[in-house]
């Protein structure tokens, strides 16, 4: 039963050996009139001896006979079933088997499975013959390029029949720059490319060069050497193979969590995770088998970490991931089941289609195809075909495209993971490039971009066996592709990407920082966020760790959108919480010292109402980075707020020492334990409702120079007649070089009360004095003057209330 849309094998043979394959109305009606005329004629044995004998084979062979000799030394009277069955199933697609002989063992064994399934052989017949392995001689000469020029023959035979493309002398001018395909070949075929793979324990390796712009392809090595049959070598790895690649597919997933409303500072958390909720547990590690905490996306995707990688695919969700490749030319993925591990190379791609849609991203979002023919001529010198360039459709928002671009050129956004200015760098030029590295080191990727040359640089064994150890994308892959990318653009001009637009975030978790902080500026008075209105004076930057995982803080489908209500709806909000905790807990049994702080960043900005209620405070004494030369310490500030002054805190680094609540809130404190170098007296002014403002007074604490000095213990009393008589202490510095010391009360009228002057010890700093008779009421101050070996005097007082 034929299918719609196919032909008899009359109308092939006439298709093939008779008529040209212009397309047109014409052609059409000559190819029927010819197939019923040849079908009148002759029987259906004799149309299928004529198809044989005359349809192409591939390379110079017409007909069976020439192909049994071309291809196995043989007459075709004497073919095994093998190799017969082998040319059955070669007339369908020649271009395409001469290279890919995976391709043609797979149609041969199908023919065979039909020659049984007919009754011509029997179930033993088709066995010994599928288990006989693949003899074809295949003799290409010299060809320059080989992989490409295969690839565009295969290309004119599609479009205009093997016929005409062996023998009707067609000139094809195509995309291939020499230059840069002799640059690829000699590095791949050179001392540093057979240096890689040998030390890596590799045997192939493939190289495909485009220019983002157009699509067109302008160098391609499709394996270590075309020649080589002991690893296929005529098979395009390029062009043909579909391989896992690894971490080089991180970027397109995160593009697309960007394209959702994420950004390059959202935060993940980087801990061990088992994202199956159910059935079998799916827990990817890291390279290095290490948990990070809270990362950005541009700090997981630089370095390279899975467990982050894995939840951005689940943000943007694992069909949305394939939908949005497909967008991005991909072809490989939509029949896998790939689930989250798709984003960590799950699913095998073509190495052209990878390069292609880097490209895209190259071109800020502008679609490009792959292009190798620029134009087809006849001998007459008709142009049969010609690519011209054409309106590109946007299929990914230019901010999206430069934003990935922007990361993937960050060197030292992976610095932390492998080191700056390694193997994905180009000296003084800007290039975006990531690496990619399968399970069990079996495939090696290396892939990147300048705004116009894309690479792609795949390593590996031809038969899947792994590599040595160790040996992944940036070791085998990446160095080929930095030594082509090199010189593939020496001398050619320093191209810079454009800076995308900036993108306004208010979510703080989409807004973080190197190492997963939130950093904001916030009004260090009200704590609240600052705005355009809020003082400079008053704005500082704070980071905060927010204690939850993102599903905590957005609806993974509308990252921009309210916060959700009730986050445990999302099927793994709990499982990403409690691997918070896990890792919490674990970090703290290993390091008992280790301690992370959490803490909400505030999320309401400065208004009017809140800077209007805002404390002033002004520091007359001590000022800002002065020095100090005595204990005491006497403060001069002026303070008001509009809801009134409360209290204001006095601290030194850090310790409180003193509360004064009432007009003039000034301080008057002995500092007896100070230490002689720098401080910070904190002033703090607080209303009745806990509007605050503090400011830090930096000052020097330098008594090397100063007399001999002698203070009070104790600050101003109330006491009574009957705590008479009352004992005072004093203290005073540097006793060797007191001289003497008076002590004297004033009172408020006026009247002076002398003391006796005490004696004085060199061997202690602190004697009592009593004051023994009773005094008047009203309040008195206590003076004493110290005078020093030098006659420098110095005084101190006290108030003294008598009730």
């Amino acid at each position: 039963k034929r299918v719609a849309g196919t032909s008899t094998l009359t109308q092939q043979l006439v298709k093939n050996a008779i008529l040209t394959h212009e397309r047109n109305i014409t052609r059409k009606i000559k190819e029927a009139i010819l197939s019923i005329r040849l079908e009148q004629k002759y029987s259906k044995d004799q149309i299928l001896q004529i198809y044989f004998n005359e349809i192409p084979y591939g390379s110079t062979n017409y007909g069976v006979e020439s192909a049994a000799q071309g291809y196995f030394g043989k007459s075709v009277s004497d073919l095994n079933l093998a190799e017969s069955a082998t040319l059955a199933g070669f007339a369908k697609a020649p271009s395409t088997y001469l290279t890919n002989s995976d391709a043609l063992l797979e149609r041969r064994n199908f023919v065979l499975r039909r020659m049984f399934e007919e009754g011509y052989i029997t179930q033993q017949e088709k066995e010994d013959a599928q288990a006989e392995p693949l003899t074809l001689s295949r003799e290409f000469g010299d060809i320059k390029a080989p992989h490409f020029v295969l690839d565009v023959k295969q290309q004119l035979v599609g479009t205009y029949g093997a016929q005409l493309v062996d023998t009707g002398g067609l000139k094809v001018i195509t995309t291939l720059d020499w230059e840069k395909q002799q640059i690829a070949e000699g590095i791949i075929g050179g001392e540093l490319g057979t240096k890689v793979l040998a030390d890596a324990g590799a045997n192939n390796t493939s190289l495909v060069s485009l220019d983002p712009r157009t699509g067109q392809i302008l160098a391609m090595v499709g394996s270590k050497d075309f020649y080589n049959d002991d690893i296929n070598g005529k098979f395009n790895v390029a062009t043909l193979a579909k391989r896992q690649p690894g971490s080089s597919f991180k970027p397109i997933i995160y593009a697309a969590a960007f394209e959702k409303g994420y950004t390059p500072n959202t935060v993940l958390f980087d801990v061990e995770t088992n994202f199956s909720s159910s059935g079998k547990e799916y827990r990817p590690l890291n390279y290095n088998l290490k948990e990070l905490g809270p990362v950005t996306m541009k700090q997981a995707l630089q370095g390279s970490l899975n467990i982050p990688a894995v939840k951005t695919l689940y943000l943007v969700g694992a069909k949305e991931g394939v939908k949005f490749s497909e967008r991005l030319g991909y072809t490989t993925l939509s029949d896998g089941d790939f689930g989250l591990s798709l984003v960590l190379g799950g699913g095998g791609v073509n190495p052209l289609e990878h390069a292609t849609a880097y490209a895209i991203i190259a071109n800020e979002g502008k679609k490009v195809s792959p292009v190798s023919i620029l134009r087809v001529e006849d001998y007459k010198g008709d142009v049969l075909e010609e690519w011209k360039p054409k309106k590109q459709e946007t299929i990914l928002d230019r901010d999206v495209a430069l934003t990935l671009s922007n990361v993937l050129i960050d060197d030292q956004a992976r610095a932390y993971a492998f080191g700056a200015g390694g193997v994905l760098t180009l000296p003084g030029r800007p290039v975006a490039a990531k690496t990619g590295t399968t399970n069990s080191y079996i495939d090696a990727w290396a892939i990147g971009y300048t705004p116009s040359l894309v690479t792609v640089v795949w390593a590996g064994n031809t038969n899947n066996s792994p590599m040595k150890r160790g040996f992944g994308g940036s070791i085998v892959a990446a160095p080929i592709w930095q030594a082509y990318m090199k010189e593939a653009l020496e001398g050619t001009p320093v191209e810079s990407f454009p800076t995308p637009k900036t993108d306004e975030v208010t979510k703080a978790i989409l807004n973080g920082a190197t190492g997963g902080g939130i950093t904001l500026k916030v009004n260090r008075v009200t704590g609240k966020l600052a705005t355009s209105s809020t003082p400079e004076k008053y704005i500082v930057t704070r980071t905060y760790t927010q204690p939850h995982s993102i599903l905590h803080y957005v609806d993974k489908d509308t990252p921009r959108g309210p916060i959700p209500e009730n986050p445990e709806q999302d099927p793994q909000y709990r499982i990403w919480e409690d691997a918070i905790a896990d890792w919490v807990r674990r970090k703290s049994e290993e390091d008992p010292n280790w301690e992370i702080s959490f803490e909400e960043p505030p999320i309401e900005s400065d208004d009017i109402y809140s800077l209007e209620l805002i404390p002033i405070l002004q520091v007359v004494y001590p000022q800002a980075s002065s020095t100090i030369q005595t204990r005491t310490i006497d403060t001069d500030i002026r303070v008001s707020a509009p809801r009134g002054v409360t209290k204001v805190t006095y601290e030194i680094d850090g310790v409180q020492v003193g509360i004064v609540r009432e007009h003039p809130f000034n301080l008057n404190y002995v500092a007896k334990t100070l230490t002689p170098g720098d401080h910070i007296l904190t002033i703090t002014v607080e209303d009745d409702v806990g509007n605050v403002l503090s400011e830090d007074i930096p000052f020097t604490f330098d008594n090397s120079f100063a007399s001999a000095s002698i203070f009070w213990e104790s600050h101003n009393q109330f006491i009574t007649k009957q705590d008479f008589p009352r004992t005072f202490t004093l203290h005073y510095d540097q006793p060797e070089r007191l001289h003497a010391i008076t002590i004297t009360a004033v009172s408020d009228s006026g009247e002076n009360i002398p003391f006796e002057s005490p004696q004085l010890s060199t061997a202690v700093n602190t004697f009592d004095f009593v004051w023994r008779d009773p005094p008047k009421k009203g309040k008195y101050l206590l003076i004493v003057t110290a005078e020093d070996d030098t006659g420098n005097q110095q005084q101190n007082n006290i108030e003294i209330t008598v009730q």
